[in-house]
């Protein structure tokens, strides 16, 4: 139909460059950060949830004129500490020469370098600005903690327009949360963490501060849980599609009961701008560091003392199970709580108090979920037999639990594998195993990363010092139908790892 009105065409327009200009402004690995499932309420409203229907409502309005007065604009000023790296994170460095001349005023009205990563947006050199919710009457705010890190100062804009100090009570790196409070005034409005966690497809609401636009409400689904984007060691993340941009970090997300579900951390484009990929902290994580915070201004975690890494399905098949699931320990630190329950190379850790543990990754989230002193029981295999152990944690040191990389296979020895061995203490590698002497390029072992100088301390469970043994526990493997067997290496450089070489490569 022909617009007969020169005026709302050039409104259109006009209206048209804007949001193209905000989609660009996003980061290509934004901040926005999504609370997990919390029941967030404003102040003075009923203590139960809001009725939800069945199906999703016709308007969310509802739902935002309840919990809205709990969110709020985060502005920081930085401390000398932040360098120009801080600020821009990891994939920025983009300048305005970079951006089409018609957004370059955009961009600097918002103080905007260009699309950028994981970090809020900028205010200026020495600033930028994120969101938060406030979760007590008295003034306590939760956001994330790239928003604040570095930060020299504090503010937080409430919906009213009153913009008010804070100060950080404490800061969480791993899980990317802060703890912030309101120095001035009381009895403020607030919302709470939900009980229950989210399925994949429920509505959910994100209200955040996005280039600084506060109070800016989005809506989409749950698209996925549990996803691990490599931002921290214990990622488990809320993947929505509620559009979210640079400035949403630390903002909530809320279900269609008004409880806070997540909070807005990073999204994932191509382009710089949101395109339905984004990813929020579960508020039951949230609430676990900000319980933590709130009482000791830092996080206590559990630690075991087992370096470990995942099973892989060729690993598994040495292993003799059934499925890729489970944390195989490549061995357990001397004086470590594992070690005195008495964990060893090779165990598989299947279960942390009748909770199954699916992969090392969640091993490590488990643990770290609990609270020094804490006893825990865990459920493994060893040489195809299940046994349990009771282990009271540790704490965590500054580093926490090691988990192996997940490209660390490599290939054992033994000549049918395409290795020549020999004592290890005939070349003067080490006192025990079989050593690497040659790798045959186009062999199995040489394909899984054994390299020369590599000393194999033991096969299928069992403790090798000739090349013999090594054979010996090949034919055993393929004895009892085994896909792959299993090895232990020692690298050049000192580090242990579990390899898996499939036997029916093997020439």
């Amino acid at each position: 139909m022909t617009e007969t009105r020169p005026s709302a065409r050039t409104s259109r327009r006009a209206l048209a460059s804007v949001a193209a200009a905000a989609l660009i402004a996003g980061g290509a690995i934004g901040s926005g950060y999504l609370p997990t499932a919390t029941p967030a309420y404003a102040q003075a409203l009923p203590k139960s949830p809001i009725e939800a229907p069945e199906h999703p409502p016709g308007s969310f309005a509802g739902i935002v004129n309840k919990v809205k007065p709990g969110v709020v604009s985060v502005k920081v000023k930085l401390d000398d500490s932040a360098s120009s790296d801080d600020e821009d994170g990891p994939s920025q460095g983009r300048n305005l020469q970079n951006v089409p001349p018609q957004l370059r005023e955009f961009f600097k009205r918002f103080g905007q370098n260009g699309p950028g990563g994981m970090q809020p947006q900028h205010q200026g050199p020495r600033g930028a600005v994120g969101s938060g919710f406030i979760i007590s009457a008295d003034g306590y705010v939760v956001t994330n903690n790239h928003v604040v890190d570095h930060a020299k100062t504090v503010q937080v804009t409430l919906d009213d327009g009153r913009t008010l100090d804070a100060k950080v009570i404490g800061k969480d790196s791993k899980t990317d949360v802060a703890l912030l409070k309101i120095t001035e005034g009381s009895n403020f409005p607030y919302v709470q963490f939900g009980k229950a966690a989210p399925q994949v497809g429920d509505w959910v609401v994100a209200i955040g501060n996005p280039f600084g636009l506060g109070g800016t409400v989005t809506a989409g689904i749950v698209s996925a849980r549990g996803r691990d984007i490599g931002a921290g060691p214990y990622d488990d993340f809320l993947q929505i599609d509620a559009p979210i941009n640079k400035g949403n970090s630390g903002g909530p997300t809320f279900n269609v009961n008004g409880e806070v579900v997540g909070v807005n951390t990073a999204i994932a484009s191509p382009s710089g701008g949101s395109v339905g990929l984004a990813f929020a902290i579960p508020a039951e994580t949230v609430q676990a560091v900000v319980d933590q915070l709130r009482t000791d201004g830092k996080v206590a975690r559990g630690y075991l003392g087992v370096q470990i890494q995942p099973v892989t399905q060729d690993i598994a098949e040495g292993l003799g199970l059934d499925k890729a699931k489970g944390a195989l320990v490549d061995h357990a630190e001397n004086g470590t709580p594992a070690a005195k329950a008495g964990l060893k190379a090779g165990d598989v850790i299947e279960k942390v108090n009748g909770d199954t543990v699916d992969s090392a990754r969640e091993l490590s989230r488990k643990i770290a979920g609990l609270k020094p002193g804490a006893k825990v029981e865990l459920s493994y295999l060893r040489g195809g037999k299940s046994d349990t152990a009771t282990v009271t944690l540790g704490a965590m040191p500054s580093d926490g639990t090691k988990v192996a990389s997940r490209d660390e296979d490599s290939s054992n020895g033994q000549p049918r594998l395409g290795l020549q061995l020999a004592p290890a203490g005939d070349v003067g590698l080490s006192d025990q195993g079989v050593a690497v002497v040659q790798v045959d390029p186009d062999g199995p072992a040489a394909a899984k990363g054994i390299e020369a100088g590599d000393v194999i301390l033991d096969v299928g469970g069992q403790s090798v010092s000739r090349p013999a043994d090594v054979a010996t526990q090949i034919r055993a493997a393929e004895s009892s139908g085994r896909k792959a067997v299993l090895m232990r290496v020692k690298s050049g450089k000192g580090q242990t790892r579990f390899v898996a070489v499939s036997l029916n490569k093997a020439g």
